[in-house]
């Protein structure tokens, strides 16, 4: 998921020393929170808040079902870059068309079985 833009961007560092025992706990703090460490101050600092709620951590299954999108939908791009491309060049031919269906109903079906191991 993208991250927000914030306005005027964000180019002024602040930095704060900790003593190792506290530098622990807090790291700690931010590794549960789910967030980088700007993000962690910026929320708890910026909102006043004193206790920062944690993303839910993504299962394995999850990671791995993110991945599966990630990569068909490189090759959905891939199939309609080049059905548009032999179209403009007046080149689609039914055989590229069936080849292109093919491999789509062959995405399809691959996502439908990752689908199904995820909790």
């Amino acid at each position: 998921m993208p991250k927000p833009k914030v306005e005027g961007g964000l180019s002024k560092p602040i930095s704060f020393r900790l003593s190792h025992a506290d530098r622990e706990a807090y790291l700690e703090k931010v590794r549960l929170s789910g967030r980088t460490q700007s993000e962690f101050f910026r929320d708890a600092v910026l909102t006043n808040r004193t206790q920062v709620v944690a993303r839910p951590i993504a299962s394995a299954d999850r990671k791995r079902l993110l991945y599966v999108f990630n990569k068909t939908s490189n090759n959905l791009n891939q199939l309609a870059h080049r059905a548009n491309s032999e179209h403009k060049r007046g080149k689609l031919s039914e055989a590229t068309y069936e080849q292109l269906l093919d491999q789509l109903q062959m995405i399809s079906r691959y996502l439908k079985a990752t689908l199904g191991n995820v909790d």
